[in-house]
């Protein structure tokens, strides 16, 4: 999760009108985007939007994020904006939920030398220097309302910006366009406005959004356990995180839990929700707790899990700030959802047609359908495939296909389910093999005698086992594994979670490029599975 501070549309902030007193925060989003649809029609039919009757302006109270249907609990949504204006009550959240100093000289840093130098100029501060003199400057100055309200205009741009939710893959869930400054309301607006909130989220502001859920909801606490952290928050936990040997599985991340919980999610059947920081913010903490949101802490993720994809999203559309940020309010959510839209499209035809192209054919794609998860099921319809289903990764476009995996995220989002590969048949079936006491035969067929030679624990560095005999089905199986005129990624080999197709075989290298003191067989049982053993 994460927000986009250059992606606004010019909007007067005093124009926005107090919303209701009996407005309880919620708004309807299909009301809300069809009207801006019927408003982009209406424009055909008269000259110019300030004489659109059916133009929609900008208000607390009909404001709607994007929420695809499979994923939201239902038509009306939350969107609490209003509370950012009304007068400031003492709480402990007070510091949390408001861009601190600390966040807006962190953003500072991201800017350029010349946006900085002018910057100081408009505070009447010292331009001379490097970019960290200036920094320095400017938050000396920031002490001073004037000041900071300048350099927070400057960086935040007119509206607010707009958040995201999005999954590893850099598919996005949620959309919402701020009328005002971000905080840790409008992430939580948006989670609490789901079916099923992701067991782990990613966000930059992660003790932020965890307070403040908590103390908004008190009565369901929705970051739990130790408030989102990964683990109770005592000296031991600090101290072993701080020296690298705290380890914290999540074992549900990767398969759902055998004992799943009445109120688990329905992927993970686990109820816990953490807040973790991303890999980039994780060191701006000052409070020695958020060491325990750290992602490296969870084995299932280190190594799998892109935290920096909201980032590299922003990064691939920034090209189109430069005509989005002149349109009119209504214009702009417009056209960006749709932008969304093709790109979550064309995401999620990549991704499937990634998984099928693994020993499926590619006209396949055409046969996806949706489960009540909104998962893509794939059926089956050729002779070779027909054991049943197989699910698909699939991930949810903006519009319409939504899937209520957990993940990571701030900048996410839910958890991405493991593909179940369906077992590969060979285009040239084979008849089993019979066990034959005949010593002529000994080479002929697969038996107790190749078990033998072939077993992990049985494979020792000795001659026996370097000059071991093929059988002549072993010879076929060999020759139609090394194929180069077969596709190279069709499926070869299946066992637990790995998958290794043709093409793989071809990186270890033939026999003219080993080394003499390795070899490779591929070793087929009695029931045709395909195992993989390697020796020295």
């Amino acid at each position: 999760m994460d927000l986009h501070k250059k992606g606004v549309f010019s909007m007067a902030v005093s124009d926005i009108k107090e919303p209701p007193k009996n407005f309880k925060g919620e708004v309807n989003i299909e009301e809300f985007w069809n009207s801006v649809s019927v408003e982009m029609i209406a424009r055909g039919f008269v000259p110019s939007r300030a004489k659109n009757p059916l133009a929609v302006y900008p208000s607390y109270e009909f404001w709607a994020p994007w929420i695809g249907r499979h994923t939201r609990k239902g038509d009306n949504v939350l969107n609490t904006e209003c509370e950012k204006v009304l007068p400031a009550q003492p709480s402990p959240e007070a510091e949390l939920i408001m861009v601190t100093e600390e966040r807006l000289v962190d953003e500072l840093k991201k800017q350029k030398v010349g946006t900085v130098r002018k910057l100081c100029k408009a505070c009447h501060i010292d331009p001379r220097g490097s970019r960290d003199d200036l920094i320095i400057r400017l938050q000396q100055e920031m002490k001073n309302r004037h000041t900071y309200d300048k350099v927070f205009q400057k960086i935040w741009g007119a509206s607010g910006g707009w958040c995201v939710i999005a999954c590893p893959h850099g598919v996005v869930y949620s959309l919402k366009f701020n009328l005002r400054a971000e905080s840790p309301r409008d992430f939580t607006d948006l989670l609490l406005s789901w079916k099923h909130i992701p067991n782990v989220s990613v966000y930059d502001f992660a003790r932020g959004l965890a307070t403040h859920a908590n103390l908004r909801f008190p009565t369901i606490i929705p970051f739990h356990p130790h408030e989102g952290r990964l683990a109770e928050p005592t000296s031991e936990n600090i101290s072993a995180a701080q020296k690298g040997k705290l380890q914290v599985s999540l074992p549900w991340l990767v398969e759902k839990s055998q004992n799943s919980d009445s109120s688990g999610h329905p992927i993970t059947g686990a109820s816990s929700h953490y807040v973790l920081y991303d890999k980039l913010h994780e060191s701006n903490t000052k409070d020695q707790k958020d060491i325990l949101r750290r992602i490296n802490l969870v084995p299932e993720l280190q190594g799998s899990l892109n935290s920096q994809v909201a980032e590299q999203l922003f990064g691939s559309i920034r090209k189109n700030n430069y005509f989005l940020n002149n349109m009119s309010p209504s214009t702009h959510v417009f056209l960006m959802r749709n932008i969304m839209q093709h790109r979550n499209v064309a995401v999620n035809h990549h991704l499937l047609e990634t998984q099928l192209k693994r020993g499926l054919m590619d006209q396949l794609i055409n046969n996806t359908t949706l489960n009540e998860l909104g998962q893509a099921v794939l059926v089956q319809t050729t002779q070779a495939q027909q054991s049943g289903v197989m699910s698909v990764e699939q991930v949810e476009s903006v519009e319409q296909v939504e899937k209520v995996e957990s993940v990571e995220s701030v900048e996410q989002v839910e958890k991405v389910e493991s593909v179940e590969s369906v077992e590969q048949e060979s285009p040239e079936p084979m008849q089993p093999f019979t066990l034959e006491s005949s010593c002529d035969a000994e080479y002929e067929t697969c038996g107790m005698q190749c078990e033998a030679h072939t077993k992990l624990q049985n494979v020792k560095a000795c001659r026996d086992f370097w000059s071991l005999k093929l059988h002549p089905d072993q010879e076929k199986l060999l020759s139609y594994v090394l194929d180069g005129k077969r596709p190279r990624k069709e499926l070869i080999v299946k066992t637990g979670s790995i998958c290794l197709v043709r093409e793989d075989f071809f990186t270890l290298g033939m026999a003219q490029e080993m080394d003499a003191n390795y070899a490779l067989y591929v070793v087929l049982d009695a029931q045709f599975d395909f195992t993989v053993v390697s020796r020295h």
